[in-house]
């Protein structure tokens, strides 16, 4: 169906669900500084560091964008597994622990999950959903109210890896090692799902020190995003071997924002490994079609690296 020519200007719904760290604030920074997204909520999840301190860094990072979209806490903790948090990839305040006041703010009463049902039910086929975290929400969410599965217009995931490369172990991604059951129940439920892995971020959203540079000159909120990679910084250097650091989350919000930033991707059926002894939380992708199921998630495998960095350069100075 043709849009009217206003649509074409209409900003799009959007959830965010974040387990706010150095890399998610980046992410929300794009997100609320871009006159093509409408914000109606941010829900947080456990993951990069407890519910309470991410809920703390989003309020945080929201104020420094002058945004008084609703802040939610949601699941504290794994489905069933004893939680990993990633201190030692973002500091142990998750900010760079460079001294940041990050205490004392209040989110709105309710839970995370019900405002994404809420939401969903509200605006159906209008809301983006973009998950920077473990998928512990959303998979209450879809658990406690099926019908989410047909509602949203798409759901942008920072999760997994397209080429099977993982970061917490060798196949797979933190956000799905953590919480693989509710990942799997996510994969599973028939939602229109887009996967931004670690391997774009790797290949195509790694910010080197001159990049630094150019960002932290834009304004505060370039110098706020480069400050609080400082963390993240090190643990490039010493474990995933990056000059600079990468921004998984950013650059599947910047996907998410503007879906030609993704250069190239595929539809495969998409399982994750929630038993393997030495795989578990691997996003299994079938990239030959060998299972012979259909695809159930378009699988993002490279993006616009100098469309990205342009992106993060204008929110930085907004």
């Amino acid at each position: 169906m043709a849009l009217h020519p206003y649509e074409l200007h209409m900003a799009q719904k959007m959830i965010i669900d974040t387990d706010t760290a150095s890399d998610d604030a980046v992410a929300l920074v794009l997100a609320l500084t871009d006159a093509r997204v409408d914000v109606l909520a941010v829900t947080v999840v456990s993951g990069n560091v407890p519910l309470s301190m991410g809920v703390q860094n989003a309020l945080y990072t929201l104020e420094q964008c002058g945004s008084t979209v609703p802040v939610l806490a949601g699941a504290d903790r794994p489905l069933v597994r004893e939680h990993v948090f990633a201190h030692d990839v973002h500091g142990a305040d998750g900010m760079g622990d460079i001294g940041l006041p990050l205490t004392g703010r209040t989110p709105v009463e309710g839970h995370a999950v019900d405002r994404i049902i809420e939401l969903a039910r509200a605006h159906p086929g209008e809301i983006t959903l973009v998950t920077l975290g473990p998928l512990t929400n959303l998979a209450l969410a879809l658990r406690k109210a099926p019908d989410i599965a047909g509602l949203f217009a798409r759901v942008v995931m920072m999760a997994g890896t397209g080429d099977h490369t993982g970061n917490v172990t060798p196949t797979a991604e933190f956000n799905v090692y953590v919480d693989p059951e509710a990942a799997d129940i996510v994969f599973t439920s028939g939602l229109p799902l887009e996967m931004v892995g670690w391997d774009v971020s790797r290949n195509d959203a790694t910010i080197t020190p001159a990049d630094s540079v150019r960002l932290a000159a834009a304004g505060p909120l370039g110098e706020f995003c480069t400050r609080i990679q400082r963390q993240l910084v090190e643990f490039c250097r010493e474990v995933t071997h990056i000059d600079g650091f990468d921004l998984p989350d950013p650059v599947t919000m910047a996907v998410a924002i503007d879906p030609s930033i993704a250069l190239r991707g595929i539809d495969a059926y998409v399982r994750v490994e929630t038993a393997g002894t030495q795989t578990l939380g691997m996003t299994v992708v079938d990239h030959l079609g060998v299972t012979q199921k259909p695809p159930n998630t378009r699988v993002v495998l490279a993006a616009d690296r100098e469309r990205f960095v342009d992106m993060l350069l204008t929110a930085c100075a907004g």
